[in-house]
């Protein structure tokens, strides 16, 4: 059995490695995105191609077409049913070729893993200038380890079911002063969704990296304080979970059972 690792490249950036396969997820691999810049922490290096991207919905800051096509080699592209056309008109047929098209309730084989798609309580729209309406989703991912990428999401009471987990990567913030209530967790609910799936450790992620531009003064600690306040919210609410908070670019390495 081979160790589990994921590194946090910021927001919901994350590189997986289980099992000798590695994902990717929701890969933002630019220090600009419209009206946000990169406000802590390096801009991703990925280590080299991973096996396959996992997509949680079209949100630009999640389904970052640029981002996309930087990335080395010909990975496998798991994105929400009916974004295959999509890739196919931003990147050209050749990207839309390796979809992997998917709605919670279905799974696909990467190498050694299994990836089934899971509810997410969010919007799934591109935009609101889009045409594009698509189901946003989460990831479970089973190998050696059983991990929870949660994309975006608010709370769900199916949440209950994913467990029990090895690992949950869980979004804690976003990427503004504000954060709307609906489909979106902050700390305190990220900390209850730990609860519900029953993992035994978790990384917080989606927040602390893109800040509006000229917006670093105000209120600042929704950029700073989510990572540490979920790991303190996670300790009254599961107090046998253990919470890691990575710096960008930092490791978490779970070590295979014997």
């Amino acid at each position: 059995m081979s160790d589990t690792s994921v590194t946090w490249w910021g927001h919901s950036t994350v590189w997986l490695a289980d099992s000798g396969v590695n994902l990717l997820t929701d890969p933002l691999l630019t220090d600009r995105l419209f009206h946000l810049r990169r406000a802590a922490g390096p801009t991703p290096e990925l280590p080299g191609g991973p096996h396959a991207v996992l997509i949680s919905h079209l949100h630009a800051d999640h389904f970052h077409l640029p981002s996309i096509k930087a990335i080395p080699g010909k990975p496998l592209l798991i994105v929400p049913r009916g974004a295959a056309g999509f890739v196919a008109k931003g990147l050209g047929r050749e990207y839309a070729e390796r979809c992997v098209e998917l709605v919670p309730g279905e799974e696909a084989s990467i190498g050694t893993l299994t990836v089934s798609a899971v509810h997410a309580e969010h919007d799934g729209n591109r935009g609101a200038w889009s045409r594009k309406h698509l189901q946003a989703m989460g990831f479970v991912i089973e190998g050696t380890a059983r991990t929870w990428f949660a994309g975006d999401t608010g709370l769900f009471d199916a949440m209950n079911d994913f467990g029990p987990l090895d690992l949950a990567l869980i979004p804690v913030g976003g990427w503004g002063p504000s954060l709307g209530a609906e489909g979106h967790l902050d700390p305190a609910d990220g900390a209850e969704a730990l609860r519900r799936v029953k993992a035994a450790w978790a990384v917080p992620v989606h927040y602390g990296t893109f800040w509006p531009i000229g917006l670093g003064r105000v209120r600042p600690h929704m950029f700073h304080d989510p990572g540490t306040e979920f790991a303190r919210h996670a300790t009254r609410r599961s107090p046998d979970a253990r919470v890691r908070v990575l710096g960008h670019g930092e490791t978490l390495t779970l070590e295979a059972a014997a």
